[in-house]
Parts: C-alpha cells; sequence; structure tokens
C-alpha cells in the first residue's frame, strides 16, 4: 500500500453540502493514475486534503504507513505531527510549476534537499543532476526558469518534487499551462517517472492524458463513481456521469484523443 484515502469529508463553511462526502481508495505502490471529472467534483479539493493544504473534517489519509486524521477527530497538535509525518513521504507538482526564477535548474532542485532535509550541497547536486538527466534536462542544469520552454519547466519542477524521495508524487492538471503540442510530452515524462516506482496521481481533463495513466478514478459530488484501467473506463463507461463527462470532451477538439 502506498496511498489509502478512507471515508474523508470536507466541508466548506456555509456551504449547503460537503464536497468530499466519505471519498475512499487505495492505490498501490507504483501505480500512474488520473484522477478525471466535471468541474467542482472535488479533485483539486481531494488533492489539497491529501497533501495537507487544507484541512478535512473526517476520515484519514494514509501515506506508506503514516497517517492523518479529520479534525473533527483530533487534536490540532496531534494532527500538526500527523501532517508532517505525512508531508514528507508527499510531493506536488503545481500547475503552474512555481520555480524559483532566479535559481537555475539545478539550484530549484537542490535547495529542499539541502534546506529541509539536511544534505550536503554535494550529495544534492548529485541526485538532482541524476533526476534531471532521467528527464531529458542533462544540459539543462545550468539555465534559468526564463531559458526553458513550457514543457521544460514542468520537468524541472518534477525533478524538484522527486529530488525529495516521495513515495507519491501529484500533479495539478500539469498539461493545462502547455501548448498543445507539449501533451504526448507530459506523458513520456509522467512514464519515466513511472519506471522509478513512485506512485502518481494525476489531476486531469485531459483525456489523451488519462489514456496513458494504469489506472483511472472518476469523481463525481465528492465521491469515487467509477474507477478502473482506461481501456475499460474510457471506452465503456459504467456510470451515466461518466459517460456524459466523456461525451463533453470529446466534443471539444483540443481534448480529442489522437
Amino acid at each position: 500500500m502506498t496511498l489509502k484515502v478512507d471515508m474523508l469529508v470536507r466541508r466548506y463553511p456555509g456551504a449547503a453540502e460537503a464536497t468530499l462526502k466519505e471519498l475512499s481508495f487505495d492505490l498501490p505502490a507504483g501505480t500512474l493514475v488520473a484522477l478525471l471529472g466535471r468541474s467542482g467534483a472535488g479533485k483539486s479539493t481531494l488533492l489539497r486534503c491529501v497533501m495537507g493544504l487544507e484541512p478535512f473534517e473526517r476520515g484519514t489519509v494514509e501515506v506508506d504507513g503514516a497517517k492523518v486524521q479529520g479534525t473533527e477527530e483530533v487534536s490540532p497538535a496531534v494532527r500538526e505531527r500527523q501532517l508532517r509525518a505525512v508531508r514528507q513521504r508527499l510531493g506536488l507538482v503545481f500547475q503552474s510549476f512555481e520555480l524559483f526564477p532566479h535559481l537555475t535548474a539545478l539550484e530549484n532542485c537542490t535547495l529542499a534537499p539541502v534546506k529541509v532535509k539536511g544534505l550536503t550541497r554535494a550529495k544534492a547536486e548529485d541526485k538532482a543532476r541524476e533526476l534531471l538527466a532521467q528527464l531529458g534536462l542533462a544540459d539543462k542544469a545550468g539555465s534559468f526558469p526564463e531559458q526553458l520552454s513550457g514543457g521544460q519547466k514542468q520537468r524541472v519542477a518534477m525533478a524538484r518534487a522527486l529530488a525529495m524521495e516521495p513515495s507519491v508524487l501529484l500533479y495539478d492538471e500539469p498539461t493545462s499551462a502547455l501548448d498543445p503540442s507539449l501533451k504526448a510530452e507530459v506523458l513520456q515524462t509522467l512514464h519515466r517517472v513511472d519506471a522509478t516506482g513512485v506512485t502518481q496521481v494525476v489531476v486531469t481533463h485531459d483525456l489523451q492524458l488519462a489514456k496513458g495513466a494504469e489506472h483511472v478514478f472518476v469523481l463525481d459530488h465528492g465521491q469515487v463513481i467509477e474507477s478502473g484501467p482506461p481501456g475499460k473506463v474510457l471506452t465503456a463507461p459504467e456510470h451515466d456521469s461518466t459517460r456524459k463527462l466523456l461525451a463533453s470532451w470529446l466534443e471539444d477538439g483540443s481534448r480529442k484523443p489522437t
């Protein structure tokens, strides 16, 4: 087991109903998962709750044995200790990359391992160069973000997250800020990371990217309504909401798979 979400409930103050409604799933290690759903289905909220960027009231998030519980179930002090343990096992690639513009690709990847994990600069640089090479960026280590293409910036962001050696890597709409011609490059990079054994969860509206995943989850109204291999979920969905979602995407030429 790498990532397990159990009976997660997230209700925003003043909202008529919960955004996440006892949502549960369990992912084995090394899986590339696409998380699909219409706008407002709860995808980004789930990602933020798993990462610890916002609280949830009930349920648990467990990563490699480290568990964080809801705010209604444990004290703030206990929950903070739990969050620290879980965050050490997670990485997040932001939608807009969030690279430090005044640092080179190599420096972006070494900052956290040195400051947070206490690695020596030499060890951090060795690891960062290895990751950049794995992602096809060996010749860009000394480049600043403004000198990189959108796809290259994203790969640097992925290398930066991997430098912290997470068990699970989360992505928020990794193709939304990129030119459509770069979507295949993103999928290729995800498969490169997949070969390292890191579990990846990708929130996406990109049907082409979802087809390249190993497993697909579909969210609707804060619950998982359908899951399985993409060959099944994306071609013969069982749930009416999934069929409507896919139909709406296929009407959009920019999302139609090639």
